[in-house]
């Protein structure tokens, strides 16, 4: 399973993870469904929160990871605040974000679907710039990869 690693720089007001980089899990599924997201996120210890899209504005989680499984659509996110990446993702794609990863929708095409995940035990805030916080480097590492569970390629970047 290929796994592309982004480490992403506190950027402004955006804090970013100080230690784990974003993650993006290519073509996970072949045939992408929420059910489906939804089975393997809460079966690898990641309960389906939600089903939706990502908010056009800048925004990161101090209290949670968030795992991100496209099932229709696509999407183009920049993460890492306003001198982060951009990335495109389309139906089949997973991206996992540690705490503080800044994120916001660019643009989208067709009829975008999101299935969003938290570890076990833990429960997203959504901050904004500017906004307090929790401190990111305090949210424990999960009990498993949200895709690959307990030796999954996440604890190899999460280190």
């Amino acid at each position: 399973m290929q796994v592309v690693a982004h480490l992403l720089a506190a950027g402004g007001e955006i804090p970013n993870h100080p230690r784990w980089p974003l993650l993006i899990y290519p073509s996970v599924l072949a045939t992408p469904t929420p059910e489906a997201f939804e089975d393997l996120f809460s079966a690898n210890q990641w309960p389906a929160a939600w089903r939706n899209g990502v908010f056009p504005f800048h925004h990161f989680h101090s209290t949670a990871h968030e795992a991100l499984g496209v099932y229709s659509g696509e999407v183009t996110v920049q993460f890492g605040g306003s001198n982060g990446i951009t990335v495109t993702a389309k139906p089949g794609d997973v991206i996992v974000l540690p705490a503080g990863t800044g994120h916001k929708k660019i643009s989208s095409r067709g009829n975008l679907g999101i299935v969003g995940a938290y570890p076990a035990g833990q429960q997203a805030d959504t901050c904004r710039p500017g906004e307090s916080y929790r401190d990111i480097g305090c949210v424990p590492l999960p009990a498993a990869d949200p895709v690959h569970g307990s030796g999954g390629p996440l604890f190899r970047h999460w280190k």
